[in-house]
């Protein structure tokens, strides 16, 4: 009988020399180690997992921050919920309890952990894998990012680990989740990144890492780990229709992660640049419209009053490329680099106006949460076309008042979308079209000229939707 060593140089020298065969050199890899599981690596990184018991007041639940489907496709898990109430504590009326999941960083007790665990909390409660239990303060919170920092009391010595903001995961790479699903204790859970970059409509700063590793409800605060045992992410939110995992989980990357908890640190809260815009994702309609060879870039819909960019030269229809030299991308849009830029310091931006390549520089000012609901995106903004194929009217004052409009508002209205319009899909009536690929039109005349000496099968138009500046790319019918 052949020993083990000597079965697996046979087989080795027969599988390369089938792979040669007939002059071929094939440059596939060949995976013949045996997966031996992720014991040893749990055993190192687990000790620095914690769970975390949250005591609250009980409130009323609040109206979802987030558009209707995203009540159906996002269901936040480890929340403080009166369904966690623990059978050996009191009932008492007004007072709920969570359960969440946290990691330890430092040996002196500071955890990182999900701002939706601890926030409203009036005391907290962290218990480590070897029994040993502590209570918490608070460091600081982002609601933005729902990242948050606690700090263990009196507690030294403790196991920690690393983050992995090298931000380079890749589709494909094994990941291992820990943490206290259901309250049930120390869980581990594998799977791969199933996507990267992932925007789920939950905030302004989406860049989850999207992951099939069964996460569930008290999961919420734990963390990713690579194979090397470095987190990587930090399990945060959930799609599932039943509550339960169905194989895709969120979590925020460790680049993110280091960054919010390193302001967090410092002072207890994080601040962000400010550029005061309204911008609107490009699509491919808009990029042809706009002579544009890619959808990369954000498209400058409106430019606040009294904000950093209006005491700029930027313009409404610019198209923002680049940030300091950072390209404007799906993966880093305009928001996160902005709001990654020192309040005060001046940015340059890569602007495409009409055509030209230029740089506007903007001195950046801090962003609050009132002048962030003033940035949002508007829902319809991803309505990337607007109407030829149309009946229009003047914009009367009397119609602008009934329209929700400034009586100063100048175009003309949209009453009416034919069914065979080229833009019926884009476009609904009561839309105020206020210029056409960059010239203002006040009359349905000047509509008409402007239409006519348009060039090309798609035009840049600017509407008035619902009082929101809005671009869009319409389709020019063939006469």
């Amino acid at each position: 009988m052949l020993l083990p060593s000597i079965r697996s140089s046979l087989k080795a020298a027969l599988l390369a020399s089938t792979i040669a065969t007939a002059g071929v050199v094939s440059t596939a890899p060949v995976y013949a180690a045996p997966f031996e599981g992720y014991a040893d690596l749990v055993e190192q990184v687990s000790p620095a997992v914690v769970f975390i018991e949250v005591t609250a007041k009980s409130k009323e639940p609040a109206a979802p921050a987030m558009s209707p489907q995203m009540e159906e496709f996002l269901r936040r898990f480890g929340q403080i919920d009166p369904r966690f109430r623990m059978p050996e504590a009191p009932q008492n009326e007004g007072v709920t309890r969570g359960l969440g999941s946290g990691f330890l960083i430092s040996a002196d007790g500071t955890i990182v952990t999900n701002n939706h665990v601890v926030a409203d909390a009036t005391s907290m409660k962290v218990k480590l894998q070897d029994g040993r239990e502590f209570t918490a303060e608070l460091v600081g919170t982002d609601p933005m990012t729902d990242i948050a920092v606690i700090r263990l009391k009196d507690a030294e010595g403790l196991p920690f680990v690393e983050l992995d903001a090298a931000d380079d995961l890749r589709v494909g790479d094994a990941v291992v989740a820990v943490g206290n699903p259901f309250g049930l204790g120390g869980t581990v859970t594998s799977g791969i990144v199933s996507a990267v970059g992932r925007n789920i409509n939950s905030g302004p700063y989406d860049d989850y890492i999207q992951t099939d590793a069964a996460i569930n409800r008290g999961n919420s605060g734990g963390p990713l780990f690579d194979t090397e045992g470095k987190v990587v992410g930090m399990n945060t939110a959930i799609y599932s229709p039943s509550g339960g995992s169905v194989g895709i989980g969120f979590s925020i990357p460790a680049s993110t992660i280091q960054t919010v908890v390193a302001q967090l640190q410092e002072t207890g809260s994080v601040s962000r640049g400010w550029l005061g815009v309204q911008i609107q994702p490009m699509t491919p309609d808009l990029a042809q419209a706009l002579g544009l060879e890619s959808t990369d870039g954000a498209l400058v819909a409106a430019v606040q009053p009294d904000s950093p960019a209006s005491a700029s030269e930027l313009q409404s229809g610019d198209v923002i490329t680049a940030v300091n030299g950072t390209e404007v991308t799906e993966k880093r849009g305009l928001p996160t680099l902005i709001a990654a830029i020192p309040a005060g310091e001046t940015a340059k931006l890569a602007v495409l106006r009409n055509g030209e390549d230029r740089t506007v520089e903007v001195k950046i000012g801090e962003l609050s949460p009132e002048k962030l609901e003033m940035a949002a995106v508007e829902d319809g903004a991803d309505s990337s076309s607007a109407p030829l194929g149309v009946t229009v009217e003047p914009l009367a004052p009397e119609l602008a008042r009934q329209l929700g409009l400034s009586p100063e508002a100048k175009g003309v209205v949209i009453s009416e979308v034919a069914a065979d319009s080229p833009n019926a899909d884009r476009l609904t009536p009561g839309d105020v079209i206020e210029a056409v690929a960059g010239k203002p039109v006040a009359t349905p005349e000047a509509l008409a000229k402007a239409l006519r000496e348009a060039e090309g099968d798609m035009v840049l138009l600017k509407l008035n939707r619902r009082g929101a500046a809005l671009f869009v790319g319409a389709e020019i019918a063939s006469s």
